[in-house]
């Protein structure tokens, strides 16, 4: 009985196996790109800045410049990273039950292109995860990212967008976008125990191999959250005066001016 289970156990969780070996080969191919030589908001400067991919105010729950706050600094690709939501007047993100994506306040939102761009990869055939308790999920996507679009900004700058719903995806590749278009709605697809959008920056193509740039956004505003939302997520910050300008960090809530 115990084999079965922990069979079971590997079946279920196997995007999650799958990613883990694909992101430490990635650590491996990054770290004989870079060596230590990898970039920061100190040694890199974007080639365009870029825009919040959503409208409205969301939170960065996950994600800073920083290495004390960042999403996961030891993946080279998702160092930069950002996980964004929306939240209520009492800091919740979803409304009565939490095991029904429906039910939770960024599903279903439309998702911005970020800056203008060419479509260079479409994943569209995830369903959208089903959430089991708190931090509890079983993905039915072969891929961590779920249903994603990745646009080639510049020669050296990629966005990835992630846990997209399935056949909201307005874009194919090839496609050329154009800074705030409605690109796909937020789902709950792939690696993710709620609704809500994962975004990031790279150097390539590759999800899993380029190297993960800093974002720096034009014309946003920082809001501070309610107080309420300090009891849901009671993790550290930075000081919203030492924010620097043009870059984010979690826990502040965000909205393009």
């Amino acid at each position: 009985m115990f084999a079965i289970f922990a069979i079971v156990e590997v079946v279920l969780d196997f995007s999650v196996h799958k990613a883990g070996i694909l992101q430490y080969v990635g650590i491996i191919i990054n770290k004989i790109k870079h060596g230590n030589k990898t970039p920061s908001i100190s040694n890199y400067e974007n080639e365009i800045e870029y825009s919040l991919p959503f409208k409205g105010k969301w939170i960065a729950i996950n994600g800073s410049y920083t290495k004390e706050h960042s999403h996961s600094w030891s993946i080279p690709t998702q160092r930069y990273a950002y996980d964004f939501v929306i939240i209520d007047e009492k800091g919740k993100t979803f409304e009565n039950e939490l095991n029904k994506n429906k039910n939770y306040y960024c599903y279903d939102k439309d998702i911005l292109a970020p800056a203008d761009g060419e479509v260079v990869e479409v994943y569209n055939k995830a369903e959208d995860s089903i959430i089991l308790k708190p931090g509890k999920f079983l993905s039915r996507s072969p891929h961590v990212a779920g249903n994603y679009i990745i646009i080639k900004h510049t020669e050296n700058e990629y966005s990835t967008l992630a846990h997209l719903k399935k056949d909201s995806i307005r874009v194919n590749k090839g496609d050329k976008v154009l800074r705030g278009e409605v690109i796909a709605k937020c789902g709950n697809t792939g690696n993710s125990t709620e609704p809500h959008l994962h975004f990031q920056l790279q150097g390539g193509r590759s999800f899993y191999n380029s190297i993960g740039l800093p974002i720096k956004f034009r014309d946003i505003m920082i809001e501070t959250p309610p107080m309420e939302y300090k009891k849901i997520d009671p993790r550290t910050t930075i000081s919203k005066e030492e924010i620097i300008e043009g870059y984010i960090t979690r826990g502040y809530i965000v909205y393009n001016n």
